[in-house]
């Protein structure tokens, strides 16, 4: 099932499992049947019976609201070399405020605290949507055998960083350089981990099978697989959730490929009027513009 979510008249975001078309993008439209609950928090949510069509803003609500971004650093083998360091021995974790979260269409903005110049950087990952288990219950302690019953579907998204902010003016962490308002474009739509309804046959049950790509400005550079993963999806849920909650709604970035921007030579950082376009194979491409703040 394809998720989206819409503006309603009461001004609060709904869902809508979307049956055509395929190709979903700010200031299009869809048609679907709207969710009659929580999506995050039923495993298999009520659907309105009739189908309507639903014009989409040219800025589009994230297709979640997550109370924690879990953030997933140096996941790909290739990207932790181009770094200068080595692969990791167990999950590097560092999270980014609800604040930063932006919907597809919405503006990165540079922020005016850069001190060194343009260091904002782009860098593509598949995000997953935690749901609820069997019997509603909340993810906890989760084993990798069963981690990926916790798992509502995937969305695209793109973890911004200030890198001069991340390496140098951080205290030694990431989470300030990463943490900006827009600095965690996701969307456009949820793609399912498990059918919705009776013959709903668009879900995604192995993550790990999808092709990974960043556009820059009609320039393609990230291309990889979730294949490649350092830490799968299920191994990064079981590590997480041990002795800690992930409730409903939560976001997990499962981390980058090679290509960002620090590490081309010269490096090749956001710069007002680019449009950074974030593709994954059965998820969809999530295209964001870039503004100075």
């Amino acid at each position: 099932m394809r998720l989206v979510r819409i503006e309603t008249e009461t001004d609060e975001a709904g869902w809508v499992a979307v049956t055509s078309p395929d190709t979903i993008e700010p200031g299009g439209h869809v048609r679907g049947r709207r969710l009659l609950d929580d999506p995050c928090v039923t495993r298999k949510p009520r659907l309105a019976e009739a189908e309507e069509r639903f014009g989409l803003p040219a800025e589009m609500p994230p297709p979640v609201s997550p109370g924690d971004v879990w953030c997933i650093g140096k996941n790909y083998a290739e990207h932790a070399q181009e770094f200068g360091g080595d692969v990791p021995e167990r999950p590097v974790v560092f999270m980014k405020p609800a604040s930063s979260v932006v919907g597809a269409g919405a503006s990165i903005a540079l922020p005016r605290c850069q001190e060194n110049g343009p260091e904002v950087d782009y860098e593509a990952e598949l995000a997953v949507v935690i749901g609820v288990g069997p019997d509603d219950a909340w993810c906890k302690d989760a084993s990798e055998a069963e981690a990926l019953d916790f798992v509502l579907g995937y969305t695209c998204g793109n973890d911004v960083s200030a890198r001069h902010w991340q390496k140098a003016l951080g205290g030694s962490q990431w989470v300030r350089g990463k943490s900006f308002d827009t600095f965690c474009p996701l969307g456009p739509t949820i793609v399912t981990a498990r059918p919705g309804y009776d013959g709903d046959g668009e879900v995604i049950t192995d993550p790990q099978r999808l092709a990974i790509s960043c556009e820059l400005s009609g320039d393609t550079r990230q291309r990889d697989t979730t294949a490649n993963m350092v830490f799968p999806v299920a191994a990064l849920i079981a590590f997480l959730s041990r002795d800690t909650t992930l409730p409903p709604g939560t976001v997990i970035l499962t981390g980058t490929p090679s290509g960002v921007g620090m590490a081309a030579d010269p490096p090749r950082y956001l710069r007002s009027a680019d449009t950074v376009g974030v593709t994954i194979d059965r998820v969809g491409t999530l295209t964001n513009p870039v503004v100075n703040a």
